[in-house]
């Protein structure tokens, strides 16, 4: 349910209706806009009669929300939500340019691709360090060593860290180390993991989709760390599975409207595990910034051909500063400053 009060509703009835609905045993959570507040009620419903709240004087409405999902939902929040990322905010506007290579393989390594895409204009660093691989014999990331090179690296650049939390057991270093604290798309609905997140990660949150994930699910999972505590979620598009086997995954850019149309949070693109192929990343990043994308994840290494994760999907520096170059120009036609 949500309860919109009349424009320069004072906090004080506000605080009223708040307590008279908090009485039934619900959850309000309040939203204050540049003209309008609004209140979101969450549990049983079923409690409030919405007659009972529009009697007051001071609201303009009530309305039932018909999705499952409460707080990510556009209606309990109109405006873009603005996520900042040690300094670097992302959405309603703000672009997120985050590069990096798949795996951190040495100091040294992530150390000079960083330079490299932030001189490109990169304003965050990703890196793997705990792996999730299909088979058990793949590389698995550097682990701890991994999360300390990055650090490194962010001593010598200045740029915000980006890696993937696979276990709670490590939430305390990355609360520790990384900026932006990713959940893989394999562990999109591991919801225990969810709730530990929400709980207990201090840093913004990058939810990327499941591989088959429709957009209620994808949604709902943001819920869970929403509801646990941690509001500050990114959502990352990086391809569904269908049918197709050409390329690695199918980019869905439709989601980018639908989301726009369904929640607040900010939508960021990965191009790279989308196609799965470094020459499919310039246009589909392209495309993404033209549909009215909130960032872009893309894959940079240094020597691809030996990458030990993922090379064959990740651009040279000098390739990802030739597209940045090119999505300036994109960002000015559709009114994105890249």
């Amino acid at each position: 349910m949500i309860i919109v009060f009349k424009p320069k509703t004072s906090e004080e009835d506000v605080k009223k209706i708040q307590a008279k609905v908090e009485e039934k045993g619900l959850e309000t959570h309040l939203v204050v806009g540049h003209d309008v507040t609004i209140c979101g009620v969450i549990g049983d419903t079923t409690k409030v009669d919405p007659r009972d709240i529009e009697v007051s004087p001071s609201v303009e409405k009530v309305m039932r929300v018909e999705q499952p999902y409460k707080l990510a939902n556009r209606a309990f929040h109109p405006e873009d939500t603005i996520v900042d990322v040690d300094g670097v905010k992302v959405g309603g506007g703000h672009m997120a340019l985050i590069a990096g290579p798949c795996s951190v393989e040495s100091e040294e390594q992530v150390i000079a691709i960083a330079k490299e895409v932030k001189a490109a204009g990169a304003n965050m660093l990703r890196g793997g360090a705990f792996k999730p691989r299909t088979s058990p014999y793949a590389f698995q990331g550097l682990g701890s060593t991994g999360l300390d090179y990055l650090v490194a690296a962010k001593k010598e650049t200045g740029l915000p860290i980006v890696s993937e939390l696979m276990s709670a057991d490590d939430i305390d270093e990355f609360n520790e180390k990384v900026d932006l604290v990713q959940i893989g798309a394999r562990n999109m609905q591991n919801f225990t993991l969810l709730k530990e997140v929400g709980a207990r990660v201090k840093k913004p949150i990058l939810l990327k989709r499941g591989l088959s994930a429709t957009y209620q699910e994808w949604i709902m999972s943001a819920e869970y760390i929403m509801a646990s505590g941690n509001e500050n979620v990114i959502l990352c598009e990086r391809g569904v599975r269908t049918f197709e086997t050409y390329t690695r995954n199918t980019l869905d850019l439709q989601a980018i409207p639908v989301l726009r149309k369904m929640t607040h949070l900010p939508v960021i693109i990965d191009p790279s595990h989308a196609g799965g192929k470094w020459w499919l990343v310039e246009p589909m990043a392209k495309a993404s910034v033209a549909a009215g994308c909130d960032g872009l994840l893309i894959e940079v290494h240094n020597d691809p051909e030996h990458a030990l994760c993922d090379g064959a999907q990740s651009l040279k520096p000098k390739k990802y500063t030739k597209l940045i170059e090119e999505l300036r120009e994109i960002g000015k036609v559709v009114g994105k400053e890249i």
